[in-house]
């Protein structure tokens, strides 16, 4: 729009020649100021996920993440571990079990160890015996007065001073054998019944007394080894000491005659126990009947029957 002034003519600037120039330089300050803001809130922005990608990566300072990685796969592999560990054990359980024929070799085993126990280290013979079960004997005698308390008939002895060897080769032929001493060779024996032998046993430990090996059977007897031929001895012994019409329950087994040893099953009631083990000194001297029947009278009269 033109006007005039004194005869010269003018133009009026727009008005937003110069106010739209500032408005121009406003609005490239503002874009300027928020360009600035998103790249200051950009590069806060990465510097917080390095910040966090550091920490995850196990940086030295920062424990949360870190700790809760390398645990998490550690314990994966712990898991891993156990399981390929106990996948073969439990295969390895299922493809070989427990038979009862290991069960028998293993059993056959601690009983030859017994039985060359007593022929190598204590010189004793040892004789295969029969065994019982409901009654009947492993003999196979139906009318058999002593079911699984005496040896087998067929069956060779084992001679002392045998080994290892040896005895396992011959027991093998009669399996599950009692194992059985025969009396009257290295020693005799005094029989009384348990509770008076345990009794006697005490007082004669007691007196300092020598003794030799001593077991208590199923059927509740008391068997003390002595030197042999107490048995034969034993009726005149009694008299000397003034025993001999006391109607003691005390016997002398000797030669003929065979005892159950430890640790075999007799007569089908349980196995036979020492109560006084063997040991180098009484097997090779066992003491004398004499010392002992004095003291084994005595108790067995008082005992009651």
């Amino acid at each position: 729009m033109g006007f005039t002034i004194g005869g010269i003519r003018g133009t009026k600037e727009p008005r937003f020649g110069v106010r739209g120039t500032k408005d121009v330089r406003g609005t490239q300050e503002a874009g300027a100021a928020g360009a600035t803001g998103e790249a200051r809130a950009a590069g806060e922005t990465r510097a917080t996920s390095a910040s966090g990608e550091s920490r995850a990566s196990g940086a030295p300072g920062e424990t949360g993440a870190r700790a809760r990685v390398p645990r998490a796969a550690k314990e994966s592999r712990a898991t891993k571990e156990t399981r390929a560990t106990k996948e073969p054990r439990a295969a390895k359980e299922t493809k070989e079990p427990r038979s009862a024929s290991r069960r028998r070799c293993r059993s056959a085993a601690e009983e030859c160890t017994a039985v060359a126990e007593y022929t190598g280290l204590w010189g004793w013979a040892v004789v295969p015996g029969a065994r019982a079960q409901d009654g009947r004997c492993s003999c196979g005698r139906a009318d058999c007065a002593a079911p699984g308390a005496h040896p087998l008939d067929f069956a060779p002895e084992v001679a002392a001073g045998a080994t290892l060897d040896e005895v396992t080769e011959a027991w093998s032929q009669f399996p599950g054998a009692a194992v059985m001493l025969p009396v009257g060779r290295a020693f005799d024996v005094l029989e009384v019944a348990e509770a008076a032998g345990r009794r006697a046993l005490v007082r004669l430990e007691r007196m300092g007394l020598p003794l030799g090996p001593v077991t208590a059977t199923p059927d509740g007897r008391t068997h003390f080894f002595v030197a042999p031929g107490a048995a034969a001895e034993l009726p005149q012994l009694l008299y000397r000491m003034g025993w001999d019409d006391a109607g003691l329950d005390l016997h002398g087994l000797g030669p003929g005659a065979h005892i159950t040893a430890p640790p075999s099953d007799r007569a089908g009631l349980g196995p036979v126990r020492w109560l006084r083990s063997p040991d180098p000194e009484s097997v090779t001297g066992p003491p004398h009947a004499r010392l002992l029947l004095g003291t084994l009278a005595y108790v067995a009269h008082r005992s009651p029957a």
